[in-house]
């Protein structure tokens, strides 16, 4: 029972950043840009509108360990595995890449150092469109990412301007 615990444990936060790849593109950068938004902005002070985002699914998670621990197997470890994925989140996007903590380190190998600028990378843009990489703990190749944000910026300069709509004239309402 450990071991198959264990497996759904992981596999929930492999799921999670499934799902938080979606959620990032299609919520956060469309319908809920409204909470996103201040993640793309200069911060001030300890917390942002996106900070909601995380207490949504800690509440989610709190309510699946609760399900769970009451006789709803395996949905305790389903939270468990959300909540894993939660506190990843907070050290390497929150602690790491934007660094919200006290301490600041930039990593120059590996790992951190590659999911480090794919999250920079995709900051780059100013705005909720166009962005890149949308994972949180899996980054694509920086090298891949720029070739997409130059491709992405030469197709918006490709793109004629368009003008904005032209108003009507008015019909004169002085009484004349």
């Amino acid at each position: 029972m450990f071991l198959t615990n264990t497996l759904i444990v992981l596999a929930t936060v492999a799921g999670m950043e499934a799902f938080a790849w979606l959620a990032h593109k299609y919520v956060m950068h469309g319908w809920g840009w409204g909470w996103h938004a201040s993640h793309h902005a200069p911060r001030s002070g300890w917390f942002e509108a996106n900070d909601l985002y995380a207490l949504v699914f800690a509440a989610l998670a709190i309510v699946l360990i609760a399900l769970g621990t009451s006789g709803r197997w395996p949905l305790q470890w389903i939270g468990a595995g959300m909540t894993l994925y939660g506190a990843l989140y907070f050290v390497a996007h929150d602690g790491l890449v934007h660094q919200r903590w006290p301490w600041r380190w930039v990593p120059r190998s590996g790992y951190l150092k590659r999911l480090y600028q794919a999250h920079r990378l995709h900051h780059a843009v100013h705005g909720r469109e166009g962005c890149v990489s949308f994972g949180f703990l899996w980054a694509p190749s920086p090298t891949r990412l720029r070739a997409q944000l130059q491709a992405a910026q030469a197709q918006r300069r490709a793109q004629p301007r368009q003008a904005p709509p032209q108003r009507p004239p008015q019909a004169d309402t002085r009484g004349r």
